[in-house]
């Protein structure tokens, strides 16, 4: 511990407030404190720590304090500060997943209902989230039949009114567009679109049903059958509702799973007595903190970007009465904060807990499966190659021509088992001309390795923990030996392609991995990556060499003279069938450059 720390510790007072744990000037955590004398000191005098703490106060160099009146204060401000900064410490809320929401922005007249993928808050009303493209596009549809609401993009009201479109013709559509219902008549429609989605369908199912009856007695009978049809679909969405009767409030139901090092944050959200969605919320290094503290930071964080409800039902959490006051001051009115112990409500909780469960299991096996295909199968690349240090950073070279023509190298570059495009390199080859892939390799092995001997550290190219070679036993020989020759020694190998053969600089016989292993499965992509990136570049080189012009490779003629002799002739064949004497006529072109130009053209064909 610094002395900066010391005397800091030494001078805490005995009051409510904040306190920012700072790394070089960085707030890296924010929390609060009924006493920030015992608060902060607890954690430098604590002998035994969890692993989050642990890891914080490593980097912690430096704190400040800030003083309240009271906790409640403390906590405001808590939230404030962390909304602020986004210490690297606190729980940030990041959606696993976006859902999508219907949105209705009243301050836009005629308001429409449009679809967004984030809640943000812009005064506008959110309305979900609905689970899956079909629930959305099914909630849309029955929206359009009942509630004709415009779905343009116009800025209304327009200067001069419209054509109505086929929406009002259909009677879609209340046409505001071409000034046929005012302001009120559309609002009025509105409220009843607002309250079908809030879950209230029995308006809408009245509506409907005197719709349909009204038809019926006019004797239009397929209009009647529509309305009919209409309003078994609504009666449906209704009953599907996995109905999870609380006491007819609106209410979020929260639970925490952990595992290991990381947590899943779970709500389910309850309107009118209907579970009309949830969200989960991975809480990275929470596994092995309090869960009782977790979940209170949690609902903090959460409700800073939510209205709560009028009833919020959690397993246990710290601070419930302070807790239960912040959320009644974010609300600006009644809250009540229940922690059930048996019931019905400890059932909506335990139903939450199951979805953190099975959330955390779902995100853990996809960490696990991302972990095989990459840094696990690193580790066991390492075992299989029998080297003795880890493995980061593996380069794959590939050659590309067509019988020699436009040779060219590439190097990929993967770190713990993912590509890292921005230092892929690829190399023209220059000693020599023709097909030779083992000259060609041993050509961009020495260029590779030349430049880790660059002495700017701006320059040098960092080496890699082991090389893979596209070819077989000679083309690793050729490789290694350009490498040997600069004086490195870094791992290298040869994946053959026809039967995925390993051929090592030391071993006779190829090694064979089994086929359906990781490690074999990321050599492969590694190969394969070379080949596209060495095939593209080739390709780019032989489209610009067919597109390149004749006259280029005339002594003497530039770009201007190109310029002019092709808007004087009109065409290159035009040229080749010219005279000296022609050609010279030609502004710019002397008669020894016309001579140049004649001779390329009979000496070569077109």
């Amino acid at each position: 511990m610094n002395q900066t720390l010391q005397l800091k510790l030494s001078l805490l007072p005995d009051s409510p407030g904040c306190y920012l744990m700072k790394e070089e000037g960085q707030i890296i955590y924010v929390g609060k404190a009924i006493n920030l004398k015992n608060r902060v000191r607890s954690y430098f005098n604590q002998s035994k720590q969890t692993p989050k703490v642990a890891a914080m106060l490593k980097r912690v160099d430096d704190f400040e304090t800030i003083l309240c009146q009271s906790e409640l204060e403390a906590l405001l401000l808590e939230n404030n500060l962390i909304k602020l900064h986004q210490p690297f410490f606190n729980i940030l809320l990041r959606d696993d997943k976006r859902y999508p929401y219907l949105r209705i922005n009243r301050k836009e007249p005629f308001a429409r209902v449009t679809v967004a993928r984030k809640v943000r808050d812009d005064g506008a009303s959110y309305f979900g989230p609905y689970f899956g493209v079909h629930s959305i596009r099914q909630a849309l549809t029955l929206l359009k039949k009942t509630y004709p609401l415009r779905s343009c993009s116009k800025k209304l009201p327009l200067k001069n009114p419209i054509r109505p479109c086929a929406y009002y013709e259909v009677g879609q559509c209340l046409a505001p567009c071409a000034n046929l219902c005012t302001q009120e008549e559309y609002d009025s429609l509105l409220d009843g679109v607002v309250s079908f989605l809030k879950g209230d369908t029995k308006q809408a199912q009245k509506d409907i049903q005197q719709r349909m009856e009204k038809a019926a007695a006019q004797m239009q009978y397929e209009k009647a059958a529509e309305l009919r049809d209409m309003l078994r679909d609504v009666k449906m969405l209704t009953a599907r509702q996995n109905v999870e009767k609380a006491v007819g409030e609106d209410q979020d139901v929260f639970a925490l799973a952990q595992s290991g090092l990381d947590a899943m944050g779970q709500v389910l959200y309850i309107r009118q007595g209907k579970l009309l969605g949830a969200d989960s919320f991975p809480l990275a290094g929470e596994g092995g903190e309090p869960k009782e503290a977790v979940l209170s930071e949690l609902l903090q964080r959460f409700y800073q970007q939510h209205q709560p409800p009028r009833e919020v039902i959690t397993e246990s959490v710290d601070d419930a009465a302070l807790l239960e006051s912040y959320l009644r001051q974010r609300r600006e009115g009644a809250v009540t904060l229940t922690v059930p112990k048996r019931g019905r409500k400890r059932e909506l909780v335990a139903m939450a807990l199951r979805n953190a469960d099975d959330q955390l299991q779902k995100r853990n096996a996809r960490r696990q499966a991302a972990y095989n295909k990459t840094e696990g199968a690193l580790v066991r690349l390492q075992k299989a190659l029998g080297l003795k240090k880890p493995i980061r950073r593996i380069e794959g070279f590939d050659i590309s021509n067509i019988l020699g023509d436009e040779n060219v190298a590439s190097m990929v570059v993967f770190l713990d088992g993912k590509p890292v495009k921005k230092e892929y390199r690829r190399f023209r080859i220059k000693s020599f001309e023709g097909a030779n892939d083992f000259a060609s390799m041993h050509e961009a092995l020495s260029r590779r390795f030349q430049r880790a001997k660059e002495a700017e550290d701006s320059r040098r190219w960092p080496l890699p923990d082991l090389i893979l070679i596209d070819g077989g036993p000679q083309q690793l020989s050729f490789a290694r030996q350009a490498m040997l020759n600069l004086g490195f020694d870094v791992p290298m190998f040869a994946l053959a392609e026809k039967q995925e053969e390993v051929f090592l600089p030391d071993r006779k016989e190829p090694l064979i991995l089994d086929r359906r292993s990781d490690e074999l499965h990321l050599i492969q992509s590694i190969r394969d990556e070379a080949h596209r990136f060495a095939i593209t570049y080739h390709r780019k080189l032989r489209d610009q060499k067919f597109i390149k012009s004749p006259l280029e490779e005339i002594e003497g003629i530039g770009t201007q003279r190109r310029r002019d002799l092709l808007g004087h002739f009109g065409s290159m064949r035009a040229i080749s069938q010219a005279s000296v004497e022609e050609i010279a006529k030609v502004k710019g072109i002397s008669r020894k450059l016309a001579e140049n130009v004649y001779n390329y053209f009979h000496q070569t064909k077109i």
